[in-house]
């Protein structure tokens, strides 16, 4: 087996856990905590689309880290490849465990993102608006890409097959690409999202990933280097 196919089985079963580890806790309090008293969010809600989308979202980021962990000796890159995935993975784990515990399907028919749509669609709990596809902002979903953000079979390819310095650049500019659509997406929950817990988590990923956007500048800098957008 590959180290990229043990990357793959390592990050699954960090998410199982971790979605263990939130029914679990959920369930023990009742459940109340995380719906607010709003009720169990619909199939087609905006914090079930969140949930689900923001887990394949958050996949692909832990899929990356892993990767550029074997392509370089550079700490400093490791280090926060390591908080990435470390972080992604666990908060996969609490969405795919919200949706088991609102006994929702973690895969759905509707087109990735149609919970950002807002009119037109059903939120699950009234809707908050029109969105349209000018949501994205500079992050469109790009030829090859299930979301915004997201990096396409050939840049991932790219990744794996890179080194070094090679490596840590196109590795900073993917996940600096990753973490801007993953910002849109968090504001996106924030904005329609019911479940007082969900829309915290998605707050703390808007704070955080804009710092993690800010470092990865600079690590791109000192490399000679920029994002791309």
């Amino acid at each position: 087996m590959t180290r990229t196919h043990w990357a793959a089985v390592t990050a699954v079963v960090l998410a199982l856990l971790f979605a263990t580890a939130a029914v679990t806790a959920a369930a023990g309090s009742g459940g109340e905590d995380d719906t607010h008293g709003v009720g169990t969010p619909a199939a087609d809600s905006a914090d079930a689309g969140f949930a689900r989308d923001m887990s394949v979202h958050h996949q692909q980021a832990v899929e990356m880290s892993f990767i550029v962990r074997d392509r370089t000796k550079d700490e400093e890159v490791r280090r926060l490849a390591y908080d990435i995935a470390n972080t992604q993975a666990n908060q996969r784990g609490m969405m795919l465990g919200w949706l088991d515990l609102w006994e929702l399907p973690k895969v759905s028919s509707d087109e990735p993102m149609a919970w950002m749509a807002g009119a037109g669609g059903s939120s699950g709990h009234g809707g908050h608006g029109a969105v349209g596809g000018a949501a994205h902002g500079a992050h469109e979903v790009r030829d090859g890409a299930l979301m915004p953000g997201m990096a396409t079979k050939s840049e991932l390819d790219k990744l794996r097959e890179a080194d070094g310095k090679q490596a840590e650049i196109l590795y900073l500019q993917l996940m600096t690409d990753h973490h801007k659509g993953g910002v849109t997406m968090a504001q996106g929950c924030v904005e329609r999202c019911e479940v007082g817990t969900e829309r915290a988590l998605a707050q703390g990923m808007v704070d955080a990933q804009e710092s993690e956007i800010a470092l990865m500048t600079d690590l791109l800098k000192a490399r000679g280097a920029a994002p791309r957008s």
